[in-house]
């Protein structure tokens, strides 16, 4: 049996509480590279900036997931908005699978794609760790590595266009 799960995206102060919240209460699982106040300023940053994030249900209404990111680069004070920038990514460990995973990826796709500024590339950090450079290269090039007081961190890049034909190529069922 296969479950269904629901997204949304976080368009009112309800809901845009309850992202930071359940980011906050799994802050030590997302073992993020940063000090806290850098970690808080960049799980905020989608809710400060008035940009999207999304959050992910089970059958049951528990928040089992989210997703921020940004429109545009701090180099280009945020104007370059056909670039996103993911700053998380977060799955309850008991929920985490490839098919939850390509659901949120679906969904953030096909979100993206029908917003009236097109979306040509998608930027994100990640700690470098074997497992999510192995994840990551599969549809990302490394673009840059930075070393910080809390460990080593890799920016990806990915064309949007290539990763959102790569992700709908799969059949999807995504609820809302």
């Amino acid at each position: 049996m296969s479950m269904s799960y629901y997204f949304n995206i976080c368009s009112t102060a309800k809901y845009q509480e309850a992202f930071i919240t359940f980011l906050l209460e799994h802050f030590v699982q997302l073992n993020l590279p940063y000090s806290f106040p850098v970690s808080l300023s960049y799980l905020s940053s989608p809710l400060f900036m008035e940009k999207e994030s999304i959050l992910f249900r089970n059958p049951d209404d528990e928040i089992i997931g989210a997703i921020g990111y940004i429109h545009g680069t701090g180099d280009q004070n945020y104007e370059n908005e056909h670039i996103v920038q993911i700053q998380t990514v977060f799955i309850k460990e008991s929920y985490r699978s490839t098919r939850l995973f390509l659901q949120a990826s679906q969904f953030l796709a096909q979100y993206l794609a029908q917003l009236k500024q097109p979306v040509t590339e998608l930027r994100f950090w990640i700690p470098a760790q074997p497992n999510l450079q192995r994840l990551c290269a599969k549809s990302a090039r490394k673009v840059a590595v930075q070393d910080t007081d809390h460990g080593v961190i890799e920016e990806y890049v990915m064309d949007f266009t290539q990763w959102h034909d790569d992700v709908m190529k799969y059949p999807h069922e995504i609820y809302f």
